[in-house]
């Protein structure tokens, strides 16, 4: 699934695309890098084979070469993602995001959550149209390698915001998870209560951690999840002066046998973020990737795909 990764670290998507699809995609790219060569002689059409010089004649046999191997690794890739979604259980296989936006959205606090000057916005869902959603997990506790497993072989995007307290023992899992594309934000040191601490303690939680994540994973994160969804106007001072933009709160939540809705009509909107936490088996009834299965399922009957948070903020 590597290819499929690389091809969406370059803004290359497909909603639905079928192997037979990938196929032609192949052809298509085959005949425009034929194209190119002949333009590229100066001739402004597709020139016959025996026209070219011997130079030109190695650069078209290179150039359909490498985009015939190319299309053939997409083809490949994407028979992978299908095989793996019968294999882990899945009604259908996941539908693929668009391409991201050209330009990310610059989030607006909604209604109802503390605003004002320099502070971040506090969302619950992200500014977009596209029927997508967004998966997030919070703390880390629990650190099954086969929802990493079953994440690579899906080709499914999380974001995951931990808590150092329980993150610190195997920060080598999430460094595997980054490696794979997931994000990875800030969820305080500690998972305390941040508007029952002083103004100090709150950025002690915060900011210690924003150190922390920087130094295990080589990133400074500009995304922040307080525990159990509760802050107050220092809460937001202290995130933001330790370089945090946003705080994504959430609209769904998930759990192996259910998910908990936000709204009456029980159906993801667009940019909605779903919140769930690293469970395993002795605290939920089921493990992650039943959980996963649910959230699947449950996008994919409703015609959305889960996308990449960190391309649309």
């Amino acid at each position: 699934m590597r290819i499929i990764r690389q091809v969406r670290q370059k803004s290359f998507f497909w909603t639905g695309v079928t192997g037979a699809g990938l196929a032609i995609l192949g052809l298509t790219l085959l005949s425009c890098g034929t194209a190119t060569t002949a333009a590229s002689s100066g001739t402004g059409a597709a020139a016959p084979a025996a026209a070219l010089g011997t130079p030109q004649r190695a650069q078209a046999r290179t150039a359909a070469e490498a985009l015939a191997a190319y299309a053939e690794g997409l083809v490949k890739a994407e028979a992978e993602r299908l095989a793996a979604a019968k294999g882990w259980g899945l009604r259908k296989a996941p539908l693929r995001p668009p391409a991201p936006p050209a330009k990310k959205a610059q989030p607006v606090t909604e209604p109802g959550h503390i605003t004002g000057e320099g502070l971040p916005a506090v969302i619950t869902r992200v500014p977009t149209d596209d029927k997508v959603v967004f998966l997030t997990i919070d703390d880390g506790a629990h650190k099954d390698p086969g929802l990493l497993e079953m994440l690579r072989e899906l080709d499914i995007p999380v974001s995951a915001f931990l808590s150092d307290y329980v993150a610190r023992d195997d920060y080598d899992y999430f460094r595997e998870a980054r490696d794979d594309g997931w994000g990875i934000h800030n969820h305080t040191v500690n998972h305390r209560e941040l508007p029952r601490l002083s103004a100090s303690g709150q950025r002690e939680e915060i900011c210690d951690q924003q150190d922390t994540l920087e130094e295990e994973m080589g990133e400074r994160p500009v995304m922040f999840r307080p525990p159990y969804g509760a802050y107050d106007r220092e809460t937001l001072r202290a995130a933001a002066s330790c370089g945090v933009e946003v705080v994504p709160l959430w609209a769904e939540e998930a759990f192996p046998d259910r998910i908990e809705w936000g709204r009456p009509d029980r159906e993801f909107h667009p940019g909605d973020i779903i919140l769930t936490h690293f469970r395993g088996s002795s605290e939920w009834s089921g493990t992650m990737p039943d959980m996963i299965r649910r959230v699947l399922d449950t996008a994919t009957s409703q015609g959305f795909a889960v996308a990449r948070l960190e391309d649309y903020l």
